[in-house]
């Protein structure tokens, strides 16, 4: 078994966004070689995400935006799977997916 630094579990993190013992899993489980252990990850991402398929995200908001004039709307919906999400981040996310929105439909409307 490979010796598993800070610094390369560091690295595997910054090239997959995986969580650290995650990372350091993977690299232990691949003697330390980081291109093995991003497909181990990304093998491990997929087979969690089938997992995840029959839950029900039922928990978010719904807005909507009518720019001025009437010509151009957006409606949005955010949803997630628990109440425990805060609510500040799914606002945030709303109002960013809102925003991008607005303006496609803007460029539409041209």
């Amino acid at each position: 078994m490979a010796d598993i630094s800070a610094k390369l579990v560091k690295e595997l993190r910054e090239k997959t966004g995986a969580g650290m013992m995650d990372c350091k899993k993977a690299l232990v489980e691949n003697d330390g070689d980081i291109e093995t252990s991003i497909e181990w990850l990304r093998k491990k991402g997929l087979a969690s995400a089938g997992n995840k398929g029959g839950r029900v995200a039922s928990e978010g908001i719904v807005g909507s935006y009518i720019h001025t004039g009437g010509r151009v709307g957006v409606l949005v919906e955010v949803n997630c799977e628990t109440i425990l999400s805060p609510a500040a981040k799914i606002s945030k996310l709303w109002c960013e997916i809102l925003r991008c929105k607005l303006q496609l439909a803007q460029m539409w409307n041209t």
